[in-house]
């Protein structure tokens, strides 16, 4: 489960530096943007398999 939510987080982190680098952002401004997105989606990912275990009978 946590491997697989890294994993989705890498992607989207990915896709948001690729997409902010084709739109002219710099390398350490798209840096900012892939950590921050990876930041983003891992919390959001841990949070629901938290609410997942904590639910589960």
């Amino acid at each position: 489960m946590i491997l697989t939510a890294g994993l989705l987080a890498f992607l989207a982190a990915v896709v948001a530096g690729l997409l902010a680098r084709w739109d002219g952002a710099s390398l350490p401004g798209t840096l900012l943007r892939a950590g921050t997105t990876f930041g983003a989606t891992l919390t959001v990912f841990c949070s629901v398999i938290a609410l997942g275990v904590a639910t589960w009978k």
